[in-house]
């Protein structure tokens, strides 16, 4: 009887220990995929970053390009508008020049802010596109996570 307490004693400790051991092991498997996953989601939002910054930077570029277009176009009128204001023959063809003058010089500034804008909004809406998506994967592991 000493024996089958000692041997039931032993088989009891082995299960137990097995069933430890076990759980022990899936705690570390379950942890390690979890630091894994948590590695690719940080990776691909430094990911997500650099194409923010990357679109943005690009759209700055165009910017400026549009900026420096703008002010070279309005100068060369600005130019051309002189040089026929100094020809004129007449007040009554001042006054017309410069009427011409002030009214496409309007319209090019209009025009001019328009594309401005539309670049800006798209170039916005572009480079933040990437950080919208990470912040939704972000809401969709959070929720995951429940």
């Amino acid at each position: 009887m000493a024996a089958a307490k000692k041997d039931l004693a032993k088989e009891t400790f082995e299960t137990f220990t097995a069933a430890s051991n076990d759980a022990v092991k899936d705690g570390i498997e379950k942890s390690m995929a979890a630091v894994n996953d948590l590695s690719a989601f940080h990776k691909n939002s430094v990911e997500a970053v650099i194409a923010s910054a990357t679109t943005a930077s690009k759209g700055f570029e165009e910017l400026n390009t549009l900026a420096a277009d703008y002010a070279k176009k309005s100068m060369e009128d600005g130019m051309i508008a002189a040089k026929s204001l100094a020809s004129a023959k007449s007040v009554q063809e001042v006054i017309e020049i410069q009427s011409d003058y002030t009214k496409s010089s309007l319209e090019a500034y209009l025009a001019s802010v328009n594309t401005v804008s539309d670049h800006v909004s798209s170039m916005m809406k572009d480079s933040l596109k990437p950080l919208n998506e990470r912040f939704a994967a972000a809401v969709e592991l959070m929720q995951s996570q429940r």
